[in-house]
């Protein structure tokens, strides 16, 4: 995702008492914080088998004869990506350019990541800050490169850390594109601990990747795990959401940002979360020593915000410019597309969400009648 921060900063929505999510959700694609998160939205009273030949003839392959799964690629080429991409992730975010960032990153990061630059290019230029360049730490870096079989989707999963010196504060997915011969990412999390996921490596140092949907082995698979995240935002987990995961300090926060949602406006204004289509459906999963796995997810979802009686207004703040234009409001919409991480177990025992990452990507509603009139 675009690093559109100084290196050394994590990733975050600002909060704002009536529009962010409120938790400080770290926009963790990149090493800075989201400019998205400037949107301060005041509510104001008015004015304001298919061979040949029969199936005994055919060898039945045994654990000598099958091939082993080969690596996705090896670690000097998984630093290769990461390099490539921290290079030209910094000379898209320098000019804000799409095109080139489209050459390093592909699925719901790139569309977080123009997100940022949208809302960023809604600022006047004096309250744009000045872009500075950052890169990963590759000394720091862990690599989580499974072992496809033939015909399998090629991707692998990096702990990574934009402070050298510093541990791992992130997970990142890499996909390879082979209509273009390029790798690019296409997701990442800031986690809340510095101790990572206990991925099961093999003696040459490979993970084993497991299916992350539809997989009867796990306690829950992607789809579940979505289900009830999204259940976490709009109703405070009290469905699916504290069933399926245990208390973690990412999972008390999306249960928080309900809550605070419930008394954000008092009794001048709702704010309501829902689940939203959601494009992005790919999921990745790793085995995890415990024979569970890790698995890394996307969703959607939004909040809408609105007053409870005529005579009331929402003003957008200066981060809502690119999409509000410092309308005044009756109610706003706002979509978020997050990226989520999950261990989860063999057992039916609950799931552990260990971070997740939100970009608000669009934001739209009717303006005051007032203001219609006067447009």
């Amino acid at each position: 995702m675009a690093e559109s921060r100084p290196a050394g900063q994590t990733h975050a929505l600002i909060p704002s008492p009536l529009r962010t999510l409120g938790d400080s959700i770290r926009s963790a694609r990149r090493t800075l914080p989201l400019i998205t998160g400037a949107a301060c939205l005041t509510l104001a009273l008015t004015g304001c088998s298919g061979e040949d030949g029969p199936a005994q003839a055919r060898q039945t392959p045994t654990a000598s004869t099958t091939p082993k799964p080969a690596p996705a690629l090896t670690a000097a080429q998984a630093r290769d990506v990461i390099t490539r991409y921290s290079k030209v992730n910094n000379e898209a975010n320098a000019d804000r350019d799409r095109r080139l960032l489209d050459t390093v990153e592909d699925g719901p990061l790139y569309t977080m990541s123009v997100s940022d630059y949208t809302e960023t290019e809604g600022l006047p230029a004096k309250d744009r800050e000045p872009y500075e360049a950052w890169s990963y730490d590759l000394a720091s870096a862990k690599l989580y490169i499974p072992r496809l079989a033939a015909g399998q989707d090629r991707w692998f999963a990096a702990a990574l850390s934009s402070e050298k010196g510093e541990p791992p504060s992130r997970l990142a997915v890499f996909t390879e594109q082979p209509q273009h011969k390029r790798w690019e990412m296409v997701s990442v999390v800031d986690l809340d601990s510095q101790k990572l996921p206990d991925v099961a490596l093999d003696r040459k140092g490979y993970a084993t990747a497991v299916a992350a949907t539809g997989n009867k082995h796990l306690a829950a698979d992607a789809d579940l795990l979505r289900t009830a995240v999204l259940d976490n935002f709009t109703t405070g987990g009290t469905n699916t959401g504290s069933k399926v995961f245990a208390p973690t300090k990412a999972s008390k926060r999306q249960v928080k940002v309900h809550s605070d949602a419930a008394t954000r406006f008092s009794d001048k204004g709702t704010s309501v979360f829902d689940a939203a289509d959601n494009r992005f459906t790919d999921a990745y999963a790793l085995k995890t020593a415990d024979g569970g796995a890790l698995v890394l997810f996307s969703h959607t979802h939004t909040q809408t915000d609105a007053v409870a009686h005529s005579g009331l207004q929402i003003n957008p703040g200066k981060g809502d410019r690119a999409w509000l234009h410092d309308v005044p409001r009756t109610s706003i919409r706002y979509t978020f597309v997050c990226n989520d991480a999950a261990t989860v177990p063999t057992k039916a025992e609950p799931s552990r969400l260990i971070g997740y990452t939100c970009a608000r990507t669009y934001a739209s509603g009717p303006p005051v009648p007032s203001w219609s009139h006067r447009a």
